[in-house]
């Protein structure tokens, strides 16, 4: 689903790491002409540090059980069109099954969404959370072309992009909203001046092929999958290209396949508005003196006067910097993909209203991809260009102005940053593909689609539409009551059970299970 450029979130492993870190310092075609690409062999070698442009840092820690992570690179067509022309290197990570061979299925494929996380960085924070699932496949992970190591889209420097993170993201008048088309123009010129050659060949319908590729490289009859948020998109892509191919697979974070650009955003706005309220209702009824505020309304309230105040004057964020009302509106719907990090906005908050904006602009920096060093993933870039190469809309600001209603009554604290959001693909490079995806999928094995019903990002009415898009018998729901982003990373029993069962035993829950 599109999602607001700005407003976009890395996997919440990613958030999880930097805040640890600063707290501690059409077709079922198989393409036919790329024989010799199916027919390369993967050099598995012990994984070097993530790039910049995955998000830095050391190495990959050891699996529980000591076990080493691996990595190597598949080569796959710069364009699928011309499957025998040129090629890039998509990069892949895995953790060899923990079982014996008689009982090892297959591998397993991650994506953990953006669009725009790097796999390569993200699925060694979930060692441990996968480990029942390792014990009957090996868990794989990539970056999706455009992403990380794989041909990474990229357009502002790291000095750029700090002060584009700055810029007011609502404008309240002609010249800021002159200010906002012109550095949009700015970004949009330099991934094209850096990136031209990639920007045409990272939609989602490339990336749905290039699993078809690894699949067949990684020595799998069928695809087995666990996609996440976007990750779901890219399946539900998958299943309708190469239906006959689906093996055993969960969607999880559901993505709203039949939504524009700009339905997904004022959906987020709504699912955003509904977190916030749930923040808040959970704040004040379990902390004798909530942080934030004395009840539902007053958390509101105050959000809106600091956000009104930082408007007008930024406070102090992460020297040198300063935390702005963009800064600060990002750091917000950050910390509201997780209910994990609810205490950590009550507080980021209290010391916001106290005129410290230095936890907010942490929450901020990871939305960003900003590590602790200055440097930037390209989850920015690589979000911006796949959505605009996906998203057959383009908007522009008079259009934008006559829908800021609309969205202020979906959200009176984060309606104008997601409508303004829908202006990043104006005069983008390259045209969008579609209204939105694909993704009937007739044929298909059946796919586990759990919905989430506190989910802001993606909200919960998006996994029924999905489960509907892909077809009778082949989306089988389940729901999970709860909040935050995804429903598998709760530790509820009953979502476990529900996709460990399928994964592992081939075992269907009754569609419409309800999970708490």
């Amino acid at each position: 689903m599109p999602k607001p450029s700005r407003l976009r979130a890395a996997a919440l492993a990613t958030t999880v790491l930097l805040l640890s870190s600063v707290l501690a310092g059409c077709s079922d075609d198989d393409g036919g002409d790329d024989e010799d690409l199916t027919a390369q062999e993967l050099d598995w070698k012990d994984c070097p540090a993530p790039s910049q442009a995955e998000g830095g840092g050391g190495t990959p820690s050891p699996l529980p059980d000591g076990d080493e992570w691996q990595c190597s690179t598949m080569k796959a067509p710069l364009d699928w069109d011309d499957p025998k022309g040129d090629t890039i290197d998509l990069a892949l990570i895995r953790a060899k099954s923990s079982g014996d061979e008689d009982s090892r299925i297959g591998s397993l494929i991650f994506n953990f969404g953006g669009p725009g996380g790097s796999g390569v960085y993200t699925l060694p924070s979930f060692g441990a959370d996968y480990a029942k699932l390792r014990t009957r496949y090996d868990l794989v992970s990539f970056d999706p072309r455009g992403v990380g190591r794989s041909s990474p889209v990229t357009c502002l420097n790291d000095r750029q992009l700090d002060a584009w993170f700055q810029e007011d993201a609502t404008p309240d008048d002609a010249a800021e909203r002159g200010a906002l088309l012109e550095g949009t123009k700015d970004f949009n010129e330099a991934c094209e001046k850096h990136s031209k050659r990639i920007l045409p060949h990272v939609r989602t319908t490339d990336a749905a092929r290039d699993l078809d590729l690894m699949r067949e490289v990684l020595g799998d009859a069928k695809l087995h999958y666990f996609g996440i948020s976007y990750g779901t998109e890219l399946g539900g892509v998958y299943a309708h290209l190469f239906p006959k191919k689906v093996g055993r697979a969960v969607f999880d974070a559901v993505v709203d396949p039949t939504e524009t650009a700009e339905q997904g955003a004022l959906g987020q706005a709504k699912g955003f508005q509904l977190a916030l309220e749930n923040f808040a209702e959970d704040c004040v009824s379990k902390v004798e003196d909530c942080p934030a505020g004395d009840s539902v309304e007053d958390v509101q309230n105050r959000i809106a006067k600091l956000l009104k105040d930082l408007d007008a004057k930024p406070i102090p964020g992460a020297f040198p910097r300063e935390l702005t009302q963009s800064a600060a509106t990002s750091g917000i719907l950050q910390a509201l993909y997780s209910k994990d990090l609810w205490q950590f906005l009550a507080e980021a908050l209290d010391s916001a209203y106290a005129g410290d904006g230095q936890l907010l602009m942490v929450l901020s920096d990871s939305m960003n991809g900003r590590n602790t060093n200055g440097e930037y993933s390209n989850i920015t870039a690589a979000n911006i260009s796949i959505n605009c190469a996906d998203d057959k809309a383009r908007y522009d600001a008079a259009y934008v102005q006559r829908k800021l209603p609309e969205f202020r009554a979906a959200s009176r604290l984060f309606g104008d940053s997601l409508a303004w959001g829908m202006v990043s693909c104006t005069d983008w490079a390259v045209p969008g593909a579609a209204e939105h995806p694909d993704v009937s999928a007739p044929g298909s094995a059946p796919i586990l689609v759990v919905g989430n019903t506190g989910d802001p990002a993606t909200p919960y009415e998006g996994a029924h539409r999905m489960a509907q898009a892909l077809g009778k018998g082949v989306g089988v729901e389940v729901t999970y009551r709860g909040q935050g982003h995804g429903a598998y990373d709760s530790k509820s029993k009953c979502v476990h059970a529900a996709v460990d069962g399928y994964l592992l035993e081939g075992k269907l829950p009754a569609t419409g299970t309800v999970c708490s």
